[in-house]
């Protein structure tokens, strides 16, 4: 006589369902893992915090603090501060970004921050021009100047997405179909003003590939 497999046998037989991807953290509060750049002179670790630039002295050139993974399809929460010269302090979160060989600069997309470029999104020294922007007074509302604030950024196929706060700053889809989809993530300080930044809470969801 027939028996129907029992529900163990059926369990073990059946193809493992995926679990649902959950936010994971790049920043471990202690060390560098799983990042480059200039440890030495640029970024350090205080209380937990990745901290960038120098309110004593101007920031000599740009620097970038670099995920040695690449991503693709993602959303990324980063946690920041920018202090300084409010008039010339600047600083960013650089995504589907590339390291220049043998130089300090990268290129790729920023969520910008500092001056009048908090929630804009801008093409690092690739295009050199800001790609879009939000209407400043839906930023004027959205921005803590001085204080934590947060960016979310989502990036699907073309599509790059910025949120300020939880307001929503840049809609972007990316029509050329040459700028690459891939690359590492960058915390970035800019050079040329007295600035100190501060990034905590870096967290990513990678997605699945959108055409």
């Amino acid at each position: 006589m027939s028996r129907a497999p029992s529900v163990l046998a059926f369990l073990l037989a059946a193809p493992a369902l995926a679990a649902d991807p959950k936010p994971v953290p790049l920043f471990d509060g202690k060390t560098f893992a799983g990042w480059e750049g200039d440890t030495d002179k640029t970024w350090r670790i205080e209380d937990g915090v990745i901290v960038g630039g120098s309110l004593d002295a101007v920031v000599p050139r740009n620097e970038f603090l670099c995920t040695t993974k690449t991503y693709g399809d993602f959303e990324l929460k980063v946690v920041f501060k920018l202090t300084g010269d409010k008039d010339k302090m600047n600083a960013g979160v650089q995504f589907r970004t590339k390291r220049i060989p043998k130089h300090h600069e990268v290129i790729g997309y920023q969520a910008d921050m500092g001056q009048d470029y908090w929630g804009a999104l801008y093409d690092e020294s690739r295009r050199k021009k800001v790609l879009a922007k939000p209407d400043p007074k839906v930023l004027e509302k959205a921005v803590k100047h001085g204080d934590w604030n947060e960016y979310t950024i989502r990036c699907e196929g073309p599509r790059v997405r910025l949120w300020l706060n939880g307001t929503l700053t840049v809609d972007y889809t990316e029509a050329d179909d040459a700028i690459d989809r891939t690359g590492v993530i960058g915390l970035q300080v800019h050079g040329g003003a007295k600035a100190k930044v501060y990034y905590k809470s870096v967290t990513i969801e990678e997605l699945p590939a959108k055409k």
